[in-house]
């Protein structure tokens, strides 16, 4: 079960969220490892503001970043070891994926 520790820590809107959802390949092959490597370079980026994932057993998987602004969500998606890590993605890891970015302008939380 979930907890509420899990849910991304977000300031009041706007902001930006980056909507990652993709279906992954069979074997982990060093996923694993490149994920949690991402993770953590992007909690050093500027205008990064949390991440929330999740994985089911088939292989679907739905990932949302959320960022200040899209200036901080292009220089991400340009930081040279994200870069790796999206081509080995395209390459090894990913049957198909799908990115969306949207701006968050309401948002709220309960059920307190």
């Amino acid at each position: 079960m979930s907890t509420a520790a899990e849910f991304a820590k977000t300031p009041e809107p706007p902001y930006y969220a980056v909507i990652f959802t993709s279906l992954r390949t069979n074997g982990d092959e060093g996923y694993a490892a490149m994920s949690e490597r991402m993770g953590e370079l992007a909690k050093g980026m500027p205008g990064y503001l949390g991440i929330e994932s999740v994985r089911s057993a088939d292989g679907l998987g739905i990932t949302v970043s959320y960022w200040e602004s899209e200036e901080a969500i292009a220089g991400w998606k340009v930081h040279v070891e994200h870069r790796g890590a999206q081509e080995r993605g395209k390459a090894q890891w990913y049957q198909h994926y799908e990115l969306r970015i949207a701006r968050v302008e309401r948002a709220y939380s309960g059920p307190r």
